[in-house]
């Protein structure tokens, strides 16, 4: 009963110290593959040096963009323990090369798998994308420099024309402003003086004229009888020349 015991408690720690430190990586996970360049497929292996873990077979495989599985290699390793290094963690890297890839549908997620005798370790895959070209040189670089120095050429020009014309109105749009300003601040003239009456545009001689005539008409001069009439003759004559007046 106390060997069983032992036995239960030694099994996880055996499955930390050999089991336990087995594992598969692949990086990076993405990659970029031309056809005729081909591509190789990452596969890092960890494990201990124990003659149980020294002994395994590595399986690549392919998983298109349909989801179909392709197998394309598998290799058996036998990897010998160095001496000092019993018990000890390795990690062997195992690429595989594919050159040259078939097409552009050999897109697809890249796998490696690694087998012991009761332990299966699978990476988690590296996406690749095949590519027919590369980067082509085309004759278009001197085009496009002359069109960038033509369109650099054209902004400093339009810049230093807008900067002119803002340097010539701003003066001018300030001279109004200050003239309107002035106009506007300036208080309203008086209305003009009324005209001088007719009589102070006549000199002394004209004044006496006129003085003269009011009062001859205010004052009328009695009407003189012609030589040889006497007063009654001249009533007659005047009562009869009114009378025609009347008539009239």
């Amino acid at each position: 009963m106390a060997s069983n015991l032992k036995v239960i408690f030694l099994f996880p720690w055996l499955l930390q110290c050999g089991g336990g430190n087995v594992d598969v990586q692949q990086k990076p996970p993405i990659q970029v593959a031309l056809l005729k360049e081909g591509i190789s497929i990452p596969c890092k292996v960890i494990f201990p040096y124990m003659p149980k873990y020294t002994r395994f077979s590595i399986i690549y495989y392919w998983i298109n963009s349909m989801g179909q599985k392709t197998s394309i290699y598998r290799r058996s390793e036998n990897v010998p323990i160095p001496s000092g290094k019993e018990n000890k963690t390795a990690t062997v890297s195992y690429n595989h090369r594919i050159i040259p890839l078939e097409n552009t549908s050999s897109t697809g997620t890249y796998y490696c798998q690694v087998k012991w005798s009761d332990i299966e370790k699978m990476g988690k895959g590296v996406f690749v994308l095949a590519r027919g070209t590369g980067y082509v040189e085309t004759s278009y670089g001197w085009e496009v420099l002359i069109t960038l120095f033509f369109l650099a050429a054209l902004s400093i020009a339009a810049t230093a024309l807008l900067l002119w014309k803002r340097k010539v109105l701003c003066p001018r749009r300030s001279q109004l402003n200050i003239l309107t300003q002035k106009v506007e601040t300036q208080p309203p003239s008086a209305s003009p003086p009324p005209p001088p009456p007719v009589y102070d545009s006549l000199d002394l001689q004209q004044v006496d004229v006129y003085s003269v005539l009011k009062s001859n008409t205010n004052n009328p001069s009695p009407r003189k009888s012609p030589p040889g009439e006497t007063p009654k003759e001249q009533a007659t004559r005047e009562e009869s020349s009114d009378t025609l007046y009347e008539n009239i």
